[in-house]
């Protein structure tokens, strides 16, 4: 056992250092970042040095290889690496060999890699200039209790020409577009995005010269920027932090990237995870004057991922574990939710052993997720929508049955997510044998539990939405629904199901 062990542990260290040769040669301003030559009038522009994390080792994890046979529509295609269509737009000229360059630099790259199942590209670039005055919006970052009534435009960015830029030596581009409209229609299409934001800030990068490219400050550690929609919705907010993972893989970076948020949206309780996830988290407009970045990744909408696809088109893709698939790779499985989900618990601290059991086979929990009032963003008035008008009851009469049962340990969790922390969410999620709920975007937390979880969704005539159904698909988790005519649920048919479920875990 411990050899096995021992040649795990080698196998990733070996992944590891392969990862950070593939990236170091394919990014030329990281292999040895030139120092400008600097007259002396001129004093070095400040440079924002951020401790970074590294990834931690996750059970689930599978190489994010480059293959360009990657099939179309495949199970990789649509949760891993189907971004196989590279676009250089602009190449450096930089030579990693060479310690000492020129006054202003080699100039900036930029390249993107477009995935044809997901109809989206992730884009990346080096030497690139964000000019905040020309990003049209709101401050972002607030306390909500301070912008209540805010309209959404207000938040949501609109780029002017030169909201970012990249520096060039070839002057016969000086002063142009990076790219046009075809470039645009056909790597990053609008879709049914009503303003789509990514294509907005690519549509307006400048080709400047050296005397124009002058910086407040420098990133130096590669860095991600992120428009988000729906931010305040756990669902949609899974679909942003999704896109951000698989843009931070599918680029190679080293190590957990820093993120800046390309909007003007409030605080909210989710930015928890995102500071756990990443390295570190600013808002644009919270950074001082214009900011140059020696990396930066534009990670897609959160609407371009699997998991938002997945309501309008078939995915037709079975959960596996990534032992299986690395010994017997299958188009139809995929491992990649359940790496994801323990890329969210092991940021949290939490254990992502694939062997994690509970205290004992006797001793089960059962979170019931629950739905309440709260107030989630500006324009919320702060009540919820109801999905179970009996809430109550059921939790009630689920509690008292589980408190009379006798041939194991029952633990019924109140999940009142609305008033814990997201790490308490998430290890609640990774603690549970049994999770039960009625259709909300709380029940998205299946993503992190343990492959043992069994999930039982109470879904009322109104909300008969497949959400929570393809997620424990693609994760392989025991699913099971209670449909129902109204929204009112009958405990006893509740408690039914439950005890069926038990009973198949051996209680």
């Amino acid at each position: 056992m411990n050899g096995q062990v021992l040649k795990i542990l080698l196998f990733l260290f070996a992944l590891n250092s392969l990862s950070l040769y593939f990236y170091f040669s394919s990014h030329p301003d990281h292999h040895h970042p030139p120092p400008r030559i600097l007259s002396s009038s001129e004093h070095p522009p400040p440079r924002l040095s951020l401790a970074v994390k590294p990834w931690p080792i996750l059970p689930s994890y599978l190489p994010w290889s480059h293959n360009p046979n990657t099939p179309f529509r495949s199970c990789e295609a649509y949760f891993g690496n189907g971004f196989t269509q590279r676009v250089d737009l602009l190449k450096s000229i930089s030579d990693p060999r060479r310690r000492i360059s020129r006054p202003g630099g080699d100039g900036g790259w930029f390249r993107c890699f477009y995935s044809n199942t997901l109809r989206s590209s992730i884009c990346e670039g080096g030497r690139i200039r964000m000019v905040q005055d020309r990003i049209l919006m709101s401050g972002g970052g607030e306390k909500l209790e301070s912008v209540i009534g805010r309209g959404e435009d207000e938040e949501l960015p609109y780029f002017e020409d030169g909201a970012f830029q990249i520096e060039v030596s070839d002057r016969s581009r000086i002063g142009g577009k990076l790219v046009d409209e075809e470039f645009l229609d056909r790597y990053v299409p609008e879709g049914a995005v009503q303003r789509h934001t990514m294509r907005g800030l690519i549509d307006s990068i400048r080709l400047v010269d050296a005397t124009e490219f002058t910086c407040s400050e420098w990133i130096e550690e590669p860095t991600l920027l992120v428009t988000r929609f729906e931010y305040a919705n756990l669902f949609h907010t899974f679909t942003d932090w999704y896109s951000a993972y698989v843009a931070s893989r599918v680029t190679g970076l080293p190590n957990r990237p820093c993120l800046v948020f390309v909007d003007g949206h409030c605080e909210t309780r989710l930015e928890e995870t995102w500071k756990a996830l990443f390295s570190s988290l600013n808002y644009a407009k919270n950074l001082s004057g214009p900011v140059c970045f020696r990396h930066a990744i534009l990670a897609p909408l959160g609407y371009e991922t699997s998991l938002f696809k997945g309501l309008s088109e078939n995915i037709n893709c079975q959960g596996a574990s990534a032992h299986d698939l690395w010994q017997k790779p299958d188009d139809r499985k995929t491992a990649r939710l359940s790496e994801f989900g323990e890329m969210i618990r092991a940021a949290f601290g939490l254990p992502v052993d694939r062997h994690h059991i509970h205290e004992s086979v006797s001793d089960h929990n059962i979170l019931f997720v629950r739905r309440e009032n709260y107030l989630a963003h500006p324009r919320h008035g702060g009540k919820v929508q109801t999905r179970l008008i009996n809430e109550q009851e059921v939790y009630d009469s689920v509690k008292l049955w589980a408190l009379k049962h006798s041939n194991c340990k029952l633990n019924v969790i109140n999940g009142l997510f609305a008033h814990m922390n997201m790490k308490e969410q998430v290890r609640a999620i990774q603690d549970s044998s049994v999770i039960i709920g009625a259709h909300g975007a709380g029940l998205t937390h299946i993503i992190s539990a343990t492959s043992r979880t069994v999930i039982l969704e109470i879904i009322s005539s109104e909300y008969r939405r497949p959400h929570f159904a393809l997620i424990a698909q693609w994760k392989g988790l025991e699913y099971h629904a209670i449909n129902l005519d109204g929204s009112y649920a009958d405990p006893r048919r509740v408690i039914e199901e439950l005890s069926s479920i038990l009973r198949s875990l051996g209680c």
